[in-house]
Formats: C-alpha cells, sequence, structure tokens
C-alpha cells in the first residue's frame, strides 16, 4: 500500500494504482474520455489531467501510477483551464448538428461540453470533413463525429480481437479507419456493434430501419407483425428511467400493439424450436460419428467471423438458423397458411439487442421463396425512438401477453440472452432426447457468469458430454486451433460474439457501467425460474407446429426452412 494526498484528502491506494482510480477511491470523479475500464491505458485525450506536486506538466491520471507520498490537485485553476480548452477545440472540429444527432442528450462530448461551461466558439478555424461510410447493412461511420478517444480501437482490438478499424495518418489528419479506408461492409468487421457502445458520440452507430418499419406499419396491404428478442425485455426500462434489472415483457408488447402491430410474437417461441433442432443435430452427430465438436449458430457475429476467418471449421457449425430467423420463417410459412395470408404480404419485425441481425436478416441464403424470413430489423434503441416519437408513456402502460401460438415459450428460452444461455437450454433437451428422463437439476452454474471460457462435463446415458461457452469473440481463438488441428475435447460449443451474450449486444442501450450488464443477465434466469415450463421440448404450440407441419425435427421439411447453409467469405474478401 502506498499513501498520497488527493485534494488534500488523505488516501491509501494499492501500489501500482492509478491516480484516477485512487480518487475515484475517496469519492473523486475525474472526468475522461479516451478511458475504458481493464484497457491498456493511452492518457491520449488529456482530459483526466490533474496537477501533480514537483512535476512541471499536468499528468494524466488515467495513466500515471500513484505513489508514496504524492499530492495530487485534481480542481486546480490550471487544471480546470486545460480541461475546457481541450473541450472547447473537441466541439470547434466537431459537426455543430447537436439537435438532429442521434446520440443528442447522450453524447459525452456533449455532457463535458455543458460541464465545463462551454456557451461560445473561441477557436474558429479549419475542421475535419470526411464521408460517412454507410456501406455496411447494419452500421455507419461518421469519421467527422470522431474525437479520436481511441476506444473503438481498443475494443476491437484488445477485446473482440477483430482489429477491423485503426488509427491512420497524423496530427490534424489523423483518422479511425478500416484498411485503405475501403469501409466497413469489405473490411474484417463483424458488425458486432461494441465499438458503438463505447463511442463517446455518434462517430459510430446503427443504421436505422425506422423508416422501412413506419411505412409498413402505414401500409393498409400490409400484414405487419413484430417478434421480441429475450434480452430486450431485461433492458428497455433502462431507457425509461426504471430501475436496473426491471422485467419489462408485459408493457412490452402493449406499446408494439399501440404502435400498430397486428400481432406481436415472442422470439422466445423461435428459441425453443431452435433448441429442439439443435439438439436433435448435436444428437445426430454424436450418433453418426458426423463432425464434433458441433458449434451454435444463434450469433450472426459468430457466423460472420468463421466465414471471414476460419471457414475450415465452417461444417462443425450447426446448419440451423438463428431463432428470429426462425420465427420469421414460420410466420411466413405454417402462420401465414394457417391465417389465409400471401406470404409476400406478411411484413416481419425483429426487436433485436445486436446490430448485426440486420446484416443476417439481408443474407440471400435465408430467405424463404425469394422473399426474407425478417424484412426489418431494429434494435433497442430504435424501438425506444418509435416509442417517443408516437408519444407512448412506457412507464404508465398495463401488461398484456403475448399472440399465440407463436407467442408461447419457456425458461430455456429466455435465458438465451445471457452468456451460456443457449447452452443450458440446449442441454436440458438434449439429456432428455438421449435418455429418456428429465433433467433434475436444469441449473448449469458452470456456464454462467462472465469468464472468456467456461467448461462442465455431462453424463448421459453412458456419453459424457464435454461442453464448452466461449463468451466474446476475442476468446475464440483457441478454440478454433484446437478443432482445427483434431485436439478438441468437446462435443458441443456455443460462442456468443459479445462479452455478456445479448444482454450486452451492440444495439443494446449505451453505458459505460459493467454492473448494468449482471443485473440484465439476472432478469433472464429470473424470468426461467419463475416459468411453469423450463424445457424447450415442453412448449405445447411448438409441439403443435412439428405435429401439423414439420412431422419431426430435422426432417427434410424442416431443414427447408429452419436450417441454412454458410460460406467462405475469405475468398470473396480477398478478392
Amino acid at each position: 500500500m502506498v499513501q498520497l494526498t488527493i485534494n488534500k484528502i488523505k488516501v491509501n491506494a494499492e501500489e501500482g494504482m492509478t491516480i484516477l482510480d485512487a480518487a475515484k477511491s475517496v469519492g473523486i470523479q475525474i472526468p475522461t474520455l479516451c478511458h475504458l475500464k481493464d484497457l491498456t491505458p493511452t492518457g491520449a485525450c488529456r482530459i483526466c489531467v490533474v496537477e501533480v506536486e514537483g512535476q512541471r506538466g499536468l499528468t494524466p491520471s488515467c495513466a500515471y501510477p500513484v505513489y508514496e507520498g504524492m499530492v495530487v490537485d485534481t480542481n486546480s485553476p490550471r487544471v480546470r483551464k486545460a480541461r475546457k480548452t481541450i473541450v472547447e477545440l473537441l466541439v470547434e472540429n466537431h459537426p455543430q448538428d447537436c439537435l438532429v444527432c442521434v446520440r443528442n442528450k447522450n453524447c459525452e462530448l456533449q455532457d463535458l461540453s455543458e460541464k465545463y461551461s462551454v456557451r461560445e466558439h473561441r477557436y474558429i478555424g479549419e475542421t475535419k470533413s470526411h464521408a460517412i461510410d454507410v456501406s455496411s447493412a447494419s452500421m455507419e461511420r461518421d469519421p467527422a463525429k470522431c474525437i479520436l478517444c481511441g476506444r473503438c480501437v481498443r475494443v476491437c482490438h484488445e477485446i473482440q480481437k477483430v482489429g477491423a478499424i485503426d488509427f491512420t495518418k497524423r496530427g490534424f489528419t489523423s483518422n479511425v479507419t478500416t484498411p485503405y479506408n475501403k469501409g466497413l461492409s469489405i473490411s474484417d468487421c463483424i458488425l458486432c456493434g461494441q465499438c458503438i457502445l463505447v463511442c463517446p458520440t455518434a462517430a459510430l452507430r446503427e443504421k436505422s430501419s425506422l423508416k422501412e418499419v413506419t411505412n409498413a406499419l402505414n401500409d393498409k396491404n400490409k400484414f405487419t407483425v413484430v417478434q421480441i428478442a429475450p434480452a430486450i425485455r431485461a433492458t428497455l426500462g433502462e431507457e425509461f428511467n426504471m430501475p436496473l434489472g426491471s422485467d419489462v415483457t408485459g408493457q412490452l408488447v402493449t406499446a408494439l400493439r399501440r404502435l400498430g402491430f397486428k400481432k406481436v410474437f415472442d422470439t422466445n417461441f423461435g428459441a425453443d424450436l431452435t433448441i429442439i433442432e439443435e439438439a436433435t443435430e448435436l444428437i445426430n452427430r454424436i450418433k453418426n460419428g458426423e463432425k464434433l465438436p458441433m458449434f451454435t449458430s444463434c450469433c450472426p457475429g459468430w457466423i460472420k467471423y468463421v466465414e471471414q476467418n476460419r471457414p475450415e471449421v465452417l461444417d462443425h457449425v450447426s446448419t440451423c438458423k438463428s431463432p428470429h430467423e426462425m420465427e420469421g420463417a414460420v410466420l411466413k410459412t405454417y402462420y401465414a397458411k394457417k391465417m389465409g395470408i400471401n406470404p409476400k404480404d406478411v411484413f416481419v419485425v425483429s426487436i433485436m439487442p445486436c446490430t448485426v441481425k440486420k446484416y443476417e436478416s439481408n443474407r440471400g441464403e435465408l430467405a424463404e421463396e425469394n422473399h426474407p424470413d425478417v424484412d426489418a430489423v431494429l434494435t433497442t434503441r430504435e424501438l425506444v425512438r418509435l416509442l417517443k416519437i408516437a408519444g407512448i408513456e412506457f412507464n404508465d402502460l398495463p401488461e398484456d401477453n403475448f399472440d399465440s401460438p407463436l407467442g408461447e415459450s419457456t425458461g430455456a428460452a429466455a435465458i438465451f440472452g445471457a452468456s451460456g444461455g443457449v447452452m443450458e437450454a440446449a442441454l436440458r433437451t438434449a439429456y432428455y432426447k438421449l435418455s429418456g428422463q428429465e433433467l433434475d437439476a436444469m441449473e448449469f452454474e458452470a456456464v454462467r457468469g462472465f469468464d472468456g471460457l467456461k467448461e462442465a462435463s455431462v453424463e448421459v446415458d453412458g456419453i459424457t458430454l464435454n461442453i464448452a461457452v466461449v463468451n466474446g469473440i476475442g476468446n475464440v481463438k483457441n478454440i478454433l486451433d484446437a478443432v482445427e488441428n483434431g485436439t478438441s475435447k468437446y462435443h458441443f460449443i456455443e460462442v456468443m460474439t459479445c462479452p455478456g451474450g445479448c444482454i450486452n449486444g451492440g444495439g443494446q442501450p449505451i453505458h459505460q457501467k459493467p454492473e448494468k450488464i449482471q443485473k440484465r443477465m439476472k432478469v433472464l434466469y429470473q424470468i426461467d425460474g419463475k416459468m411453469k415450463s423450463r424445457r424447450s421440448h415442453e412448449n405445447e404450440s411448438v409441439k403443435t407446429l412439428y405435429k401439423e407441419f414439420f412431422i419431426e425435427p430435422n426432417s427434410h421439411k424442416a431443414h427447408e426452412i429452419l436450417h441454412t447453409n454458410y460460406f467462405d467469405k475469405s475468398k470473396i474478401r480477398n478478392h
């Protein structure tokens, strides 16, 4: 331990702790822009500068370790002047379009401008001018709004380990961009949106689908329906100042009805359906001596990653579509036929926690009879905007129930939104299909939580199933290496691109507090625990669907509608 003084307060800090963290430990907040907890400190933005006795210049508190006897002033006139000047310079080189910006009132540069009373333009001169990158189906990149904090770069390199963006050039011409500035669509980007979550401004944002959805809602010839991903119900309340960890399922259904959707369904139905198909596929691979281990295919960011970077292991990936694509496919086949509606008139909207779902819904191979399974995807943030435009007071809404039959679900489906949830749900059903008996202890604590790699073994019907859960795409390399060289011990592997799973997806409410992720995850497990049915194979509506339409899991018809194939995109990209 070392003792130092911060703002005349005696502070005991651990050796190696930064000034920033030491100050925070005694309730002193120092502003930051480039700083991200647990990532390499850069001290690039200099907003966090403090005055250290005996040092000539101001010191970046996020990158400077404490030492015995250090005396720090975080609020001296010199410090305040330096911070305000930095903010003023950033503002002058930033587009002056706050009122029409998607991050208005949720922008860290805007917050700092308010905090340091920036009320006039003192540094007028040349500003950056860049074209907006709209090449991707999921995201937009606006370099003019980039303040060069580098947070997106570090998340992409250090957490996701994709490295799709980086700094280029120097000085005034510095920029964050893709290789050769060619656009996100042909870069290594997997469109996960984790960069959006850490961007302090609107330099990175999702591509809006609000226009397409509102047009469909206003089209009398369209039968416009909506489905809700598991994770949405655990996060949407945050945007309406509800307590963290609020389950807003019932209010969400009511809100969507008031927006004008003719039917409101639950993607959890599609999740239960996915488990039936995926568990059956796993069992067939085991019994028939086919390719193992089998990877889950629910996460489109993971699919894009493996297609671009490791196509050698594509035949290890389940052929199942993701839950919302399965639900969309069933809506445009079974449901449309049952209701006597032309499938071309059914417009399916998915409310997703994910940016890459927009890309997924545009994949041509997922289309059924020349029309996509899902017509439009809205992120959680986009749904909030739509509700506010419609004047819906979310907090005061009564609760309502999903429409049948594609609204029924089990607890197993609810936990899909958390890392390890797909694995846990699949094991509950795979155990039953292999042994003919129900699994008594349904909670698999070994695959829950935030570790980068979680693993366990399950004994079932004389077979030892070795399973693994990869939490965050940055942790997948060693697993893929083992699979590729034939040394993997696993039978079944779940991969989720976003750390924590869909509850931390790139389309979720923007935050900087890790405790939010924990509370979101807890909500989903609580929903599961309260459900009458907690195993996907207990979903009565799914049973009826098979009886009336698919006959049995993994049947020829099920493969036509619920399964897909993947491509080696590395050849296309390199070409």
